[in-house]
């Protein structure tokens, strides 16, 4: 007997269903405690399946409504579902599957593949049967049903169907679905596109085994004439040259000339996806090959891709000009993900540029829909420069004149984009031009319209480096002083893309903005009181920026008295509760380290207020691990960004922060977050814990004997950043400690020992390890030497790249004692040593003297002769360097 609704309760569903439509959120409210009502009863499921399957009296809307609800309730709870519920679902579904609705249709299908994830694949045998057999329905809506229902199974449940766990339904369904990519209707032809590409990256083997057959079916499909399936077809080809681009080199000329008509479909979804065929194919080592002989096809189209559609202008509100006084939504404002101090040692070469933000071809518009043709041309251009090199610039040089002084501004503003986007691959190659491009790029800063002033601030940092090469009156002088005149305009677009693109100038420039500093304070302030909440976040960063590169040059009391006022206007506005407290702390740490003594009338306030943020969140942190139900969970960030700062405040101040330190319970807190269970808090405490060493020891001290061993079990490569700021911290407490570490050097060292010798082991990790190993003999050789042998080679080729300085010169100071001590450990890696000592430029004298006392201790102990065929085995620049320095 089939299950029948009782009236009045179908009315009161109905009622419901028509309820939840209403936007008022009263109404809403309601709605959503008598669901919770009905919920109860175990039928109320039947009921909502009936309203739609069965009451095709009732509008569209209304019928969906009622299935996506059920949805819901399966994603729940469909474990205690009755079994007879259960079982009346599943059949109504398949025998609905075809309804003459494809909005209902859509609904029944989202309803099979939740029920299906839900474990039920297995337990329901005949789903995947009976789908593929109504495939073969006369009527296009049953067969158009059963396909809409499968593509979602595939798309949720790709792995399982390609398992032994089902008995390997794909030998079936592959060749099936196949066979529809010549179905007369395109959306069943897409359908079954979509279907079969869900298993190419998973590189299923019931597609491996029918690939070429794929492959044909698809090039039959190239040029047809539905955008969806020609859409689906650029995606899957664009998937097998990842996976299987053996099976494609035969045809890839014929593809590439494919693709490059497809890049320029009228339909823009089906180009985005042909766009991506590029981006792919500079990922493979193939790309140089096929791909030289169509750039001068390619290169044309991308840049053509770069211009903005009239959609974008509309989206972005490109005839706005000035916007300046119009308050943010919340919803402009991404969220901003705090990076953990993390301790590091300078090299010997140059500041190495940091590749953080490779990727940044977006700064350029990111409220848009975030990917478009623009952004995927102009990010194919830049992939396709790293690869060609100056190869590409044949192909570009003509069109980039034409482009850059069109008096469209659309064209001008796409020219500009290009040019910022083969900055990083074709930069030799257009070192001739830059002389008169970066003067027009600084012109086209003052350009009418706000989009042609953003993008010339971002292409401008991309050529920052060449900039700050040049003397700084030819462009430095200039590009800054108009930067900073765009930090300053009435549109917040260019607002924001002159802050980002002030940093990077600010981190290429390093204190060769010194002599400008007063005029930029002046600009940055003036910024303060100008923008809205979104571009604030903006500005913080560039202050914070500005003074990392400058550094103890903004301690004058002059510039003082410009930025402190109004950081502290905003600190003081600010809750404790408030995520704009991330960006200005983090600002606030980089100005502290930077001014030192300059900051300690600021430093009580702060010091006391970043306490407290750590003390809340602990204390919240307890009350939701006791009671999970009745208090929400911390966000742990505010205490991450306050232990940086305390960490920037005792680096700054240095002793200075010792009467702080002295008045706060700061050490418990420490203790605590020492040991958190989130790896970025114990991170942070560790940088922290060093930087107060360092700064007052006084105060770590009493805490030794309880701190040790939670820095010796944290010395777990795992988690690379934690290990790497405990190591760190712990070579700091042995120079305090002195012979008094002995205790705990036996709590630490293996580990140690074991890390240096780790495989792939990142080399800021091995450098921080060497260093703290080489203190740890320091202050304790006895203890230490007999492990030398098991260190020694890795020790010295980690430290042989770190530049002169106080930790090297520790480090080398405890390897001598302890070789010292026991000299037969460094004996078969005594090259190794060798080589490392000649990587000091000028060690102290009593340094110098211990290595020539090594050095002749050793020719002498092994005789002339020896030593001659010993340092035959030198490479020349070692043995010269050797014998000038140490006479060896």
């Amino acid at each position: 007997m089939d299950w029948q609704p009782d009236e009045q309760g179908l009315q009161q569903v109905l009622q419901l269903l028509k309820d939840s439509q209403s936007p008022n959120t009263a109404t809403q409210r309601i709605v959503q405690d008598k669901l919770k009502q009905l919920n109860q009863f175990p039928d109320f499921n039947n009921y909502l399946i009936f309203v739609l399957t069965r009451l095709k009296s009732e509008d569209e809307p209304t019928r969906s409504l009622s299935g996506l609800i059920l949805k819901n309730n399966v994603k729940a709870h469909y474990q205690s579902f009755p079994q007879p519920v259960a079982e009346f679902i599943k059949q109504e579904c398949l025998n609905n599957i075809g309804d003459a609705s494809s909005l209902i249709r859509a609904t029944i299908g989202i309803l099979i593949t939740t029920i299906a994830s839900k474990g039920e694949l297995q337990m329901w045998p005949e789903l995947l049967p009976q789908l593929c057999n109504l495939l073969n329905s006369e009527d296009y809506n049953t067969c158009e049903g059963a396909f809409g229902a499968l593509q979602k199974i595939c798309e949720d449940s790709a792995e399982l169907l390609d398992s032994d766990a089902l008995n390997r339904p794909l030998n079936i369904m592959i060749p099936k679905f196949l066979q529809f990519f010549k179905h007369c209707s395109p959306k069943i032809r897409s359908h079954a596109i979509a279907c079969v590409n869900q298993f190419i990256m998973e590189r299923a083997q019931a597609l491996m085994d029918n690939i070429d057959t794929f492959i044909e079916h698809l090039f039959a499909l190239a040029v047809d004439e539905d955008p969806e399936v020609r859409k689906n077809v650029c995606r899957a080809l664009v998937m097998l040259l990842e996976v299987r681009i053996d099976r494609l080199i035969p045809h890839m000329h014929s593809i590439i000339q494919y693709m490059l008509q497809r890049t320029q479909d009228s339909d823009e979804n089906v180009a985005l996806e042909a766009c991506e065929f590029w981006l792919t194919l500079a990922e493979q080592p193939i790309c140089k090959d096929v791909l030289s002989s169509h750039l001068v096809q390619l290169i044309p189209i991308l840049v053509n891709g770069m211009k903005y559609s009239e959609i974008d202008i509309i989206l972005l509100k490109g005839d706005v000009e000035e916007d300046e006084a119009i308050p943010d939504s919340d919803q402009d404002i991404k969220p901003r993900f705090h990076k953990s101090r993390t301790v590091t040692l300078q090299h010997e070469e140059e500041r190495l540029q940091d590749d953080e933000d490779g990727e940044d071809e977006d700064d350029d518009d990111d409220t848009l829909s975030d990917w478009n043709l623009r952004k995927c041309s102009a990010a194919a251009l830049d992939v396709l420069a790293n690869v060609f090199r100056d190869d590409l610039l044949p192909h570009l040089l003509p069109l980039l004149k034409g482009l850059l002084f069109h008096p469209e501004w659309v064209i001008k503003e796409s020219g500009i984009l290009v040019l910022g986007a083969i900055a990083e691959g074709c930069m030799q190659g257009m070192v001739p031009y830059l002389p008169e491009l970066i003067p027009h790029l600084i012109q086209c800063l003052s350009d009418k319209k706000a989009l042609v002033r953003s993008i010339a601030c971002w292409t401008l940092s991309r050529y920052a480096h060449w900039v700050v090469s040049q003397p700084p009156d030819m462009y430095l002088k200039p590009l800054m002083t108009e930067l900073l005149k765009r930090i300053l305009d009435s549109n917040k677009r260019v607002q924001e893309a002159a802050c980002s693109a002030f940093a990077t100038l600010e981190e290429e420039a390093c204190t060769e903005l010194v002599p400008y500093l007063s005029f930029i304070l002046d600009t940055l302030v003036f910024a303060f009181g100008k923008y809205q909440h979104k571009n604030l976040l903006i500005l913080y960063d560039a202050i914070g920026t500005l003074a990392d590169s400058v550094g103890h040059h903004l301690n004058q009391p002059e510039y003082i008295q410009k930025l402190m006022p109004p950081l502290i206007q905003k600190w003081n506005e600010l809750k404790d509760e408030d995520k704009d407290l991330f960006p200005l702390l983090e600002c606030l740490s980089s100005v502290a380290t930077a001014l030192q003594s300059g900051f300690l009338p600021y430093c009580e306030p702060v010091y006391q207020r970043c306490v407290t943020l750590v003390q809340k969140t602990l204390a919240q942190a307890m009350m939701y691990s006791q009671h999970p139900d009745q208090y929400e969970a911390p966000d742990k960030d505010f205490m991450i960004v306050a232990l940086d700062l305390l960490s920037g405040l005792a680096e700054g101040l240095g002793c200075h922060v010792e009467q702080l330190v002295a008045r706060s319970n700061i050490m418990t807190l420490l203790f605590q977050c020492m040991q958190d269970t989130m790896p970025e808090v114990r991170q942070s405490s560790f940088a922290l814990l060093g930087d107060l060493t360092k700064a007052c020891f006084m105060h770590v001290k009493p805490c030794i004997a309880e701190f040790m061993p939670i820095l010796g079990t944290n010395l777990n490569p795992e988690f690379i950043s934690v290990c790497n700021n405990a190591t760190w911290a712990i070579g700091e407490i042995c120079m305090q400690m002195g012979a008094e570490m002995q205790p705990y050097v036996q709590m630490v060292l293996n580990n140690l020992v074991e890390i240096i010798n780790r495989p792939n082991t990142p080399k800021t990790l091995l450098e921080n390890t060497a260093i703290t190993i080489g203190r740890l003999g320091y202050v304790c050789p006895q203890e230490v030497a007999s492990m030398l042998q098991q260190f020694i080679r890795p020790w010295c080729t980690s430290l042989r790249n770190i530049r002169d300085n106080e930790e090297k010169d520790s480090a080398f100071r405890g390897i001598c004692m302890m070789i010292g001590v026991n000299p037969g450990g460094v004996v078969q890696d005594f090259i190794f040593f060798c080589d490392a000592v000649a990587s000091w430029v000028s060690p102290k004298d009593d340094l110098r003297d211990m290595f020539y006392k090594i050095l002749h201790g050793f020719k002498d102990q092994v005789g002339e002769e020896n030593w001659q065929q010993f340092s035959e085995q030198f490479p020349p620049l070692l043995k010269e360097r050797l014998a000038a320095f140490y006479g060896v």
